[in-house]
């Protein structure tokens, strides 16, 4: 594993392929296309799927007797097809072809992926291919696949099929298969030259249009030949058959180049037009490469991350690195796209935006400021419906959902199957609406990275005092505990979602809400101090805030009631001591694998409602969204005692019952016991980093890669491991010394200031490499440091 910035599959294994497709992934946030094999279709083995950011369709099924509408992440038309076959022979199938050698590389340095192996068919004709592929990073409307194909033992006519498949559905998750599936509607195929053809789609409620063109092209010895080409198309696919002669022992190259336009990009006529003119101007394949391979090396000047321990974990990490860049990259500044919990790599969560991004921004912020901003629009953009979300529920203000898509309304199923069981269950994790505290969140954050007094004093300030409006709606006033209560919700947990036995949905007071609650409630009050006096006014008119309003969130940040088990332990709900605690080793024995302790616990005919049990971290989450200090300074605000000896408490109390169900527990886990446990937070780091690539959770990774365990993984790296943290005057660094890890590496974008540190076991290297201003303050352990433009110190962290 010399080579970090790639990763290799060894030999042809049809049971790993899906996982591997997903890790195998190319995108440049516009679209992605998963890494199977273009001579494959969709089967047991091999699932081909194109995606395209904000590409979502809605369609409704008959689930138990009532019509229930999802909106689904569209699998677009399948641009890869390319097969061949020798005269007279099968065509290209690697499970009934004899494979001689197979190897599969993703290069992530330039977004490459490659595949070389050796086949024969069942006369004994022997061939070897050697298959490039790119979504191009810097041409997002283009993406190529170029073959190397020798035959070594014959000669005669080799024949190769190329298409493009717009008679795809959505098949990549399982447990949808009982839902409508079908989200294309084909409208026109049409060969548009001798080596050309076209294909146009659309989304059937949602009425995207996809148009595609593909330039099909064959070489021998850098001469264009002249195949004899056949033309054949049906309702939503066409194709080319292309026959040339060919000699034992001679290349040949063929070149697939592909243009991809939709209805929702800018500056277009229409993309019939722009898909058939992108193959003419795209160039060959190296051409395309070599501007793909420029823009990867820009991005990854700004967001590499180099750690000294063992080359696996550097790979990995570079893994996350590749996927986040392609998830959400430049390319999707100005588009109204968010952020999707799995990526462009498959469908599960039906592509929806959750609040993943409370793990993803923190990377962006520091070197894609411009990218995260485009991210927030998208949640600004919505702000009407968040608004009428709210008015329909009673309550004022903007009520973001837990699931969001295409217009922001609330998009959580109804009802979900749980495959251990086969049931269809209600679904009511739609009440956590903690995802409006960590959109208010994520616009305070990227104002103390970027200071971008624009965007927070018109799009963030909008959306912070509207969500600020939405808590006050939702509290009630407890006169025997003079506090202010949150009933009905659902925490991060997501196992709890009612009280046993009840049939009230959501719970009464769960801490980590009613926390962040008031959190909000305070710092809308500091926001307004921030921005223009005139933006202030004009805000308090038009969002109807009166001076009383104002005084209310100031008593309610004072006085939110905290539930807590006894004075050291926070409960993670009202009531949550009268659980049953539940039997860990009996479960753990007789099932092996209970991450997913609910889908276990609803085919018995029992719940985690009962039980002391969650699904990741609840109450924890606020020892991850806030340094020690701001925890001290949150809870002494709301007049609750709290001390470093209970934080420590509430992780020992917490960590003996939660199963990890979602990939995102291990990095809070990771994060918290950073200064508690070294040993174990190292052991949840390097979890974290192969929770995709091993699949650790048994089959997900195949339907998508987890997006926000991923970038949390490399924020544990700046924030948690270097102890990077934006504060409201300074960028401050602050390592713990962590045996395991010798050196890290990092450059980030501060307040318009690029800053590369480096910590090389116990000594830290701060250079001002350039920026807006001639200085810059950075606090190192426990001063404030003026860096001059181009000025480099050493510190040593020797005790």
């Amino acid at each position: 594993m010399k080579d970090n910035f790639s990763i290799v599959h060894e030999g042809w294994n049809s049971k790993e392929q899906k996982l591997r497709e997903a890790l195998c992934t190319l995108g440049n946030g516009y679209i992605a296309t998963r890494g199977a094999a273009e001579e494959s279709s969709n089967n047991e083995f091999n699932y081909p799927g194109t995606y395209l950011a904000g590409g979502y369709n809605r369609a409704k099924t008959e689930v138990s007797g009532e019509i229930i509408e999802n909106e689904d992440f569209v699998n677009f038309p399948n641009w890869l097809c390319l097969t061949f076959r020798p005269d007279g022979g099968e065509w290209l199938n690697l499970q009934l072809y004899k494979i001689l050698d197979y190897r599969q590389t993703l290069d992530m340095k330039c977004g490459l992926l490659k595949r070389e192996f050796r086949v024969e068919d069942d006369e004994g004709r022997r061939t070897a291919i050697t298959s490039r592929r790119v979504v191009s990073m810097r041409d997002k409307h283009i993406a190529g696949l170029e073959w190397s194909f020798t035959p070594e033992n014959w000669s005669g006519v080799a024949e190769f099929n190329t298409s493009l498949d717009g008679t795809v559905i959505n098949d990549n998750v399982s447990r949808y298969r009982e839902l409508e599936r079908q989200h294309l509607m084909p409208l026109e195929t049409k060969i548009i030259g001798d080596n050309s053809i076209f294909l146009l789609v659309q989304t059937i409620q949602s009425r995207i249009l996809m148009a595609q063109s593909a330039r099909t092209t064959i070489y021998r010895k850098g001469e264009e030949l002249k195949p004899v080409i056949e033309n054949y198309q049906g309702e939503g696919h066409i194709g080319q058959l292309l026959r040339i002669e060919v000699r034992a022992g001679e290349s040949y190259t063929l070149e697939k180049v592909v243009g991809i336009y939709t209805s929702r990009d800018r500056a277009i006529s229409e993309p019939a037009i722009e898909a058939k003119k992108a193959i003419v101007r795209a160039g060959d394949f190296e051409e395309i490469l070599m501007r793909h391979t420029d823009a990867f090396k820009s991005l990854w000047n700004r967001a590499d991350i180099g750690i000294i321990n063992g080359e696996k974990n550097q790979q990995l990490l570079r893994l996350h690195i590749f996927h986040v860049l392609q998830s959400v990259s430049n390319n999707i500044i100005g588009m109204d796209v968010g952020v999707t919990s799995r990526g462009l790599h498959g469908e599960a969560y039906r592509g929806h935006i959750f609040w993943d991004e409370l793990y993803i921004f923190p990377f962006l912020n520091l070197r894609f400021p411009d990218l995260t901003r485009s991210l927030l629009m998208y949640r600004y953009y919505r702000i009407e419906e968040a608004r009428f979300a709210a008015k329909e529920d009673g309550k004022k203000g903007a009520m973001y959902p837990w699931q969001s898509g295409s217009n922001g309304r609330e998009e959580t199923q109804v009802v979900h199957l749980n495959p251990k069981s086969g049931n269809w269950i209600p679904d009511n994790t739609h009440l956590q609406r903690h995802i409006n505290a960590a959109i208010a969140y994520n616009i305070w954050n990227y104002y103390l990275t970027t200071d971008d007094k624009q965007f927070l004093s018109f799009f963030g300030a909008e959306m912070f005092l509207s969500i600020a409006q939405f808590w006050e709606s939702m509290t009630t006033f407890n006169e025997e505990r003079d506090r202010y209560e949150i009933h009905g919700v659902v925490g991060p947990d997501e196992y709890h979602t009612s009280y046993p036995d009840s049939d009230q949905q959501g719970l009464n007071n769960n801490a980590y809400t009613n926390v962040m609650a008031a959190w909000v409630m305070q710092k809308a009050h500091q926001l307004l101090e921030l921005i223009e006096k005139s933006r202030k006014r004009e805000l308090l008119r038009e969002l109807h805030i009166k001076e009383e309003d104002l005084a209310l969130w100031k008593d309610i940040s004072k006085k939110m009631y905290v539930p807590f088990i006894d004075d050291d332990v926070v409960s993670q709900f009202e009531g949550y001591e009268k659980l049953e605690e539940f039997p860990w080793e009996e479960y753990q024995e007789k099932y092996g694998d209970i991450q997913r302790l609910d889908r276990v616990l609803e085919s018995e005919g029992d719940s985690p409602n009962r039980y002391k049990a969650s699904k990741q971290t609840d109450v924890l989450m606020l020892f991850y969204l806030f340094s020690k200090e701001q925890i001290f300074t949150v809870f002494r605000n709301l007049g609750y005692d709290f001390s470093e000896e209970k934080i420590l408490k509430n992780i020992q109390y917490y960590s003996n019952r939660t199963s990890h169900g979602s990939t995102l527990s291990r990095v809070v886990f990771s994060w918290i016991l950073i200064k508690y446990d070294k040993e174990k937070s190292w052991d949840n780091f390097e979890t974290v980093l192969k929770s995709d690539f091993e699949d650790i959770q048994g089959g997900t990774t195949s339907e998508g890669i987890h997006l926000g365990a991923m970038a949390g993984s490399l924020d544990l790296v700046q924030r948690g491991f270097l102890g990077l943290e934006v504060r409201e005057k300074a960028l401050w660094i602050n390592p713990p010394i962590l045996e395991p890890l010798k050196k890290i590496s990092i450059k980030v974008h501060y307040r318009k200031h690029w800053i590369s540190i480096s910590l090389d076991e116990k000594k830290l290297t701060i250079s001002f490499e350039e920026g807006w201003r001639n200085k810059v303050k950075i606090g190192v352990i426990d001063e404030i440091h003026e860096f001059k433009l181009g000025e480099v110190r050493e510190f040593s962290l020797e005790k």
